[in-house]
């Protein structure tokens, strides 16, 4: 260990943007055994790892990049995988360069540990060489919980869940399992057969999974409270924010989560008659994407493997205040993108269809309570950017949630999220809730992270009331 005063960072090889621009596949190359063990031995092993501390799940992140270095990586996965669902998937997806990677305590100077790259590296071997196994139960708990939403909430609870033994029932609205993970991000940043892999060992270890099921419409929500004993409401939000300007009706004006959603879809085989009708196909089209985090670049970076004949990139802010990964953006702006910081939407503008944005210069003024720095317009500062096709990725929120259940005594938060107790319990007996539609659209990690804690809250519920019982 401490190699990093003699070996300089690296990350996988990454595929020439003109080549991967071209498709849909993961733009990196895994880490070889030599790579991984040698960005491994670059961590510092400090006495406080920060990289820890600012990982939501606390991944014992020096633990295992020691085993790792040293190539003990059975033990590596063991100690990832206990305190994550889901290895895999945030070693691809987690914006280390924010969290883990951006906190590491040799970043200044001697650049970051790549833990994301090492993460995936051992996971990867670990499914390779057969130690990933589907749960296995000595002894059914005799109780049942059911959970709405198969996203990563809804899945990292049920894998804690059933690890107790309890019975797991699954229901979602999709046909498919996965929520986010398979519809919202594109198969360059998370291949969808590492989704249905893990989706496949979570049946394999007894959990049941009941889909195309709306709760409110195909089944009650007092149904399932009368089938369960426990119920975790784990949906996540998609109420699309809007922006409220003038000709924000035009046609070919989209919520970034319909055109990723129909462009994933697309990629796994389905007939998407949005998108081969040309609407939501970028093909050819002048894009601009609305929208400063990283469900706007995987819209802008969706739309060039499209074949969009130009992209641009708008946001309020500039580069430094951006709240997505600014890998992100790099990778972006390899690709082609055009990105104009500090500049905001003030108008839509065509006949019926949308041809041209009226873009407002703006600029920083005084940082907010949270030190980022609010933006203010700049008067009669102006100008027209031409586009056939505009995408909002302006982040979503929880829909009419009593309404939506049809469940009048669930009660909201102020922010329209579902209101829970420290134990993770709403408003309505032994129905539970966690993830984004409690905490409001955020992170996949802080998804996993949510419904691993229900999970353990459940759990423990469960247990008192089966001591009461005996």
């Amino acid at each position: 260990m401490l190699q990093f005063t003699t070996t300089e960072q690296a990350y996988p090889q990454t595929r020439e943007a003109a080549a991967r621009k071209l498709d849909f596949n993961e733009i990196s190359a895994p880490f070889n055994p030599a790579e991984a063990a040698t960005q491994s031995s670059r961590c510092s092993q400090c006495g406080v790892p920060f990289c820890q501390i600012h990982c939501p799940l606390a991944n014992n992140i020096p633990d295992w990049l020691k085993l790792a270095a040293e190539g003990r990586l059975q033990e590596a996965y063991a100690i990832s995988s206990a305190t994550n669902s889901f290895p895999e998937i945030c070693g691809r997806i987690c914006p280390q360069d924010k969290l883990c990677e951006g906190n590491c305590v040799i970043e200044k100077g001697f650049g970051s540990v790549t833990i994301g790259a090492v993460e995936k590296y051992i996971t990867e071997t670990a499914f390779a060489q057969g130690w990933v196994k589907p749960i296995k139960i000595t002894r059914e708990s005799g109780r049942s919980i059911g959970i709405i939403g198969a996203g990563p909430a809804g899945l990292a609870a049920a894998d804690m869940l059933r690890r107790q033994g309890h019975a797991l029932t699954i229901y979602d609205r999709y046909d498919r399992s996965g929520g986010l993970m398979i519809y919202g991000i594109p198969n360059f940043k998370l291949d969808k057969k590492i989704v249905q892999r893990r989706e496949k060992l979570l049946r394999d270890g007894g959990i049941k999974f009941q889909l195309n099921t709306q709760v409110g419409i195909t089944i009650t929500l007092d149904d399932l409270r009368k089938k369960h004993d426990a119920v975790l409401i784990a949906t996540g939000v998609y109420k699309p924010r809007a922006l409220g300007i003038s000709g924000d009706t035009l046609q070919n004006i989209f919520p970034a989560m319909d055109y990723l959603t129909a462009s994933n879809r697309k990629g796994l085989g389905d007939k998407v008659a949005a998108f081969d009708s040309g609407t939501l196909n970028a093909n050819a089209k002048r894009v601009v994407v609305i929208g400063g985090g990283d469900t706007a670049m995987d819209c802008v970076r969706t739309a060039v493997r499209q074949g969009a004949a130009s992209v641009t990139c708008l946001y309020r802010r500039d580069r430094a205040n951006m709240p997505g990964s600014a890998r992100e953006v790099k990778h972006a702006e390899q690709e082609g993108v055009v990105f104009e910081w500090l500049a905001a939407p003030a108008q839509f503008i065509g006949d019926g269809a949308v041809k041209s944005v009226e873009v407002q210069r703006m600029r920083l003024s005084a940082a907010d309570e949270a030190g980022r720095s609010n933006v203010e317009a700049i008067a009669g500062d102006t100008y027209g950017l031409d586009a056939d096709m505009v995408i909002q990725a302006l982040g979503y929120d929880a829909d009419d949630l009593p309404a939506l259940f049809n469940a009048p005594e669930l009660r909201a938060s102020k922010y329209g999220t579902l209101a829970i107790d420290a134990q993770f319990m709403t408003t309505l007996p032994n129905v539970y809730a966690a993830g984004d539609i409690v905490r409001g659209a955020s992170l996949v990690v802080w998804a996993i992270k949510d419904g691993r804690d229900a999970a353990l809250a459940i759990h423990a519920r469960l247990s008192v009331e089966a001591r009461h019982v005996a």
